[in-house]
């Protein structure tokens, strides 16, 4: 009688060093397949961004040195644009200097508004929901109908404004027909319509953390002190943000010089965006200059981002969203 044992057969050398070598290989070629999806989804955003952004900025760069009136083949001069612009535009330095003040006042003021009201209507009050959608209907209202709306109210003779000034006893205003308060009586209008601005630093004060609010009445901090060493440390990056955006605004506007005054009277209120429309459509029957203007385009791109990079530069570190102790 013989004992026999079977053992199992010792699994091959080769075919676990095989395993061992395609486990990466398949982990390889799953991300590739991975990164292929993605690209995918995403390609239609890349062919959007390619084709109505990267390409209109070439094309714009080039027909900056050129002359080109939109309808004829562009003819290349080089630096003619810019050196007429510099040198022989006459309305070009005061445009400029019409901008600078616009944005010196209008970005402090619009940003403050905004805040404020995104302050009040943060309290629980009765009704507050009813004044945060009504602050934040000249948002969602046409921009046309509402700024025509405003010329009516200006209007000298039968306008609402010199109406309350009348009933008030107080001297009327030609407004927009005054080059010393014209500028002013725009800014009212974009004041008028903040609501943007209230909602986006209403979410910044809605984040605030409530204990530490509490936390700083128990020491005693007072409403204000609270707000400038607490809410507004808080919400730095929202602000910076709002500075960023209102300032690209301010340098953009349009719409109320265009359609309020015509960027008069005389060049009070000829922001540089309205004139280079002017330049570029104004005439285009007769002699449109759709190069000269592009030109001006690019100009006002370099100011815009020398204004955001200085402003970055200089806030550097005080916007980082820590309250102090």
């Amino acid at each position: 009688m013989t004992n026999t044992t079977v053992e199992a057969p010792p699994a091959p050398l080769a075919t676990a060093v095989d395993r061992r070598r395609s486990t990466p290989t398949r982990r390889s070629g799953r991300r590739r397949h991975d990164a292929v999806v993605g690209y995918l989804f995403i390609l239609p955003a890349i062919i959007g961004l390619v084709l109505f952004v990267a390409y209109p900025m070439v094309t714009s760069l080039y027909h900056s040195f050129t002359d080109w009136n939109g309808l004829t083949p562009a003819k290349w001069t080089g630096l003619d644009n810019y050196v007429r612009m510099f040198t022989q535009d006459t309305k070009f330095w005061p445009s400029i200097e019409v901008t600078l003040l616009w944005v010196v006042i209008s970005v402090p003021v619009t940003i403050a508004a905004g805040l404020g009201l995104a302050v009040v209507v943060n309290r629980s009050l009765r009704g507050v929901r009813l004044f945060r959608t009504l602050f934040y209907l000249p948002v969602v209202l046409p921009a046309v109908a509402v700024l025509t709306l405003w010329k009516y109210i200006y209007d000298p003779t039968y306008g609402l404004a010199n109406e309350v000034l009348r009933a008030l006893h107080l001297p009327t205003s030609m407004w927009l027909g005054d080059s010393k308060v014209a500028l002013a009586s725009i800014l009212i209008v974009g004041v008028w319509g903040v609501g943007g601005t209230m909602i986006i630093f209403l979410a910044g004060l809605q984040a605030v953390p409530v204990e530490l609010i509490e936390a700083a009445k128990v020491d005693g901090a007072g409403a204000v002190r609270r707000f400038f060493k607490i809410t507004l440390p808080m919400i730095g990056p929202i602000l910076l943000l709002q500075l960023v955006l209102q300032l690209n605004a301010a340098f953009q506007t349009f719409n109320q010089v265009a359609i309020l005054t015509k960027g008069g009277p005389g060049t009070s209120t000829n922001l540089f965006m309205y004139k280079i429309y002017t330049d570029g459509f104004a005439n285009f029957i007769s002699s449109p200059q759709l190069g000269y203007a592009t030109a001006e385009v690019w100009v006002l791109f370099v100011i815009v981002m020398i204004v955001t990079l200085v402003m970055l530069r200089v806030t550097r570190g005080r916007f980082s969203g820590g309250g102090e102790a």
